[in-house]
């Protein structure tokens, strides 16, 4: 393919990676950056504009990395006739509205978990203690963002779930404008993904598996993920009892990226979660090392619908994510007096498998930026999973950074999710 030019276009630096393989492969690329607290992100990786909306003109293709009015620009360029990788303002809310979300789902004939959506945490406590249970909370909107405030109780009187709603109306009650309970379903926890070229699902799908604790063994506070492990699928019983019942409205929408739904499944049955109505951070960065083209030719053939299946790496992609203080936790002082500006080093020059994140160069030298304290995705690949994860970790190995810390156990539960998967018989393709 011809070199083209990209336009990213982003609210918090997440597509950072991206943007940066598309100007490794020989492309043009601008990026944005609306939030002022994140501008150093990327630096030095790829070059910047001040103003996304008088560089429209310039682009061959715009990208866009989230949700939360994102889906509106780009719907609107869409029907200027640009080329976009993007949602559109109905998939934003998807995303952003989880109760829309679940009765989208409904409505195409997906089971769903009940629950029940409140605006006061007071009508959430008497709910629970009338209708004694195990819930999760889960905020609505930008609170959701926000994956320390998502909280899975374990009580099966609820109890536990009570004690944080009172704890939240004191201390959130600002944060969280509207938030669901849902009940809690036991299971193994697997994501159905896959790309979408405005008229039609793209094949292979994405099988995804998220780590979103802090600590290894799956403890410690809920982060917005730690580590991923993936392969690729043709369509399996999960797809299509979930995303592929959207698939006619998402092509009404001429919606153009990555949907994923993220669900629990057990012997009874499979119960979706919650929509990623976008690209997957780190899953984006993952997927492109099981995805055999440029990234940037990939993303061109998908905003012109050319793309109805591509090839890709067979086995299994290992993503693990480096961190540094205050993560996961929003705290700027702690940012500054731990991680801002930082070096980042190798031990040796490899750089296969690394993937940036809140990072920037300064004269050859990286350093952290920002101010969440997500640096690097390191990946590792291989035909098993014990392979990619020992080839991701020894690449981790590598890597020199003050206070960094990471999971080491990434992807262990597959070998116990998969047996059950397997017999239960969700990961059959047919």
């Amino acid at each position: 393919m011809d070199k083209k030019k990209f336009l990213f276009v982003s609210i918090d630096a997440l597509i950072s990676d991206t943007a940066w393989q598309v100007v490794k492969e020989g492309h043009y690329a601008k990026y944005y950056i609306e939030n002022k607290e994140v501008k150093d992100v990327a630096d030095g990786f790829v070059p910047k504009t001040a103003n996304w909306e008088k560089d429209v003109d310039w682009a061959d293709i715009i990208v866009f990395d989230d949700v939360l009015g994102q889906g509106t620009k780009a719907q609107k360029l869409r029907e200027q006739g640009k080329l976009v990788v993007g949602g559109t303002a109905y998939t934003d809310k998807l995303e952003d509205d989880r109760t829309f979300g679940q009765e989208e789902l409904k409505k195409a004939g997906v089971n769903i978990i009940p629950y029940e959506e409140f605006s006061s945490f007071d009508s959430a406590i008497q709910f629970v203690r009338k209708n004694p249970n195990r819930y999760v909370i889960k905020p609505s909107g930008p609170a959701q963002n926000t994956k320390s405030l998502l909280f899975v109780g374990e009580e099966d009187d609820g109890v536990d779930v009570i004690q944080v709603l009172e704890a939240y109306k004191k201390i959130v009650n600002t944060q969280i404008k509207v938030f669901q309970l849902q009940r809690r379903v036991a299971g193994v926890e697997i994501a159905v993904g896959a790309f979408f070229n405005g008229k039609q699902f793209v094949y292979p799908l994405n099988i995804n598996f998220e780590h979103k604790k802090l600590f290894p063994g799956n403890i410690g506070p809920s982060t917005g993920e730690m580590g991923t492990t993936m392969y690729w699928s043709g369509p399996n019983r999960i797809f299509n009892s979930t995303l592929q019942k959207i698939g006619d409205k998402l092509k009404e929408e001429g919606y153009v990226g990555y949907m994923d739904i993220n669900c629990i499944v057990n012997a009874t049955g499979i119960y979706p979660l919650e929509f990623t109505a976008r690209f997957g951070y780190p899953t984006i960065s993952i997927q492109q090392e099981g995805i055999l083209m440029p990234i940037g030719e990939f993303l061109y053939e998908l905003a012109t619908g050319e793309m109805i299946e591509f090839k890709y790496k067979k086995g299994f992609q290992v993503g693990v994510r480096i961190v540094v203080p205050p993560y996961p936790f929003n705290d700027q002082p702690t940012f500054d007096a731990y991680s801002k500006d930082v070096a980042i080093l190798f031990k040796k020059v490899n750089l296969e498998g690394i993937h940036i994140a809140d990072a920037k160069k300064i004269n050859g030298q990286w350093l952290v930026a920002g101010n969440a304290g997500v640096v690097l995705v390191v990946t590792g690949t291989g035909p098993t999973m014990k392979q990619a994860q020992a080839q991701v970790y020894s690449r981790i190995s590598n890597i020199m950074i003050p206070n960094m810390y990471y999971r080491d156990d990434i992807g262990e539960r597959w070998f116990e999710d998969s047996d059950k998967l397997h017999t239960w018989g969700y990961l059959r393709e047919f």
